[in-house]
């Protein structure tokens, strides 16, 4: 078991025999894998109902996240709802795979990045088909790599047969929306991006 003193982000769960363990979260690890193979992070040898690989815990840019890709037979859970694609994790957030349940746990104060952004994150019924369909294009290439570097205007323009403008004034709405209008140029698209994705309103699954 894992001891984290500085009450950061961690994972916690227990085996069958009610011992309890976590999992320290670090962005220097950015992926934890969860599954009934003994090769993954936490394993969940005994659960047949947990596939070999099920979910896995993600750092994406200010943000831990849980995602399942549909690799596994039953599904995940995240305090009782199923998960499609991605979502960001709030500490006391329990995620049920199979039998067999992982919760995030942060200490409060530990992380005030997290509440912020939190405060800052709009829904999709607050965003306009236009800025939706805007934000899908600015995150298209993370679809194949989670590090990647978000489209350009053309780009963006290119694919949805809009302008360039349109798309920049789009963009200036979507970057006060998601609270990240003040920071310096060259972030503002990724940061963007990346909250986006955290929130669920951009999917892997539409990418």
């Amino acid at each position: 078991m894992s001891v984290n003193a500085s009450g950061g982000p961690r994972l916690c769960y227990s085996d069958d025999a009610g011992h309890v363990y976590e999992t320290v979260l670090t962005s220097e690890v950015p992926r934890v894998t969860i599954g009934r193979s003994s090769d993954a992070d936490i394993a969940f040898e005994q659960d047949r109902s947990v596939s070999r690989l099920h979910a896995a815990v993600e750092w994406i840019g200010t943000h831990w996240t849980v995602v399942d890709d549909g690799l596994s037979r039953n599904g995940t859970f995240v305090n009782g709802d199923r998960l499609v694609g991605r979502k960001r994790l709030r500490s006391g957030d329990r995620i049920s795979i199979g039998s067999s349940v992982v919760t995030f746990c942060v200490s409060a104060g530990a992380s005030g990045e997290m509440t912020d952004v939190a405060e800052a994150m709009p829904t999709r019924a607050s965003l306009t088909q236009s800025q939706r369909s805007v934000l899908t294009e600015l995150c298209r290439p993370y679809r194949d790599r989670s590090y990647a570097n978000p489209a350009s205007n053309q780009e963006i323009a290119d694919s949805l047969f809009i302008s360039v403008e349109t798309v920049k004034s789009h963009l200036r709405a979507l970057f006060a929306k998601f609270g990240v209008e003040n920071l310096p140029q060259n972030q503002k698209r990724t940061r963007l991006a990346e909250r986006a994705m955290q929130s669920g309103i951009v999917s892997e699954r539409e990418l």
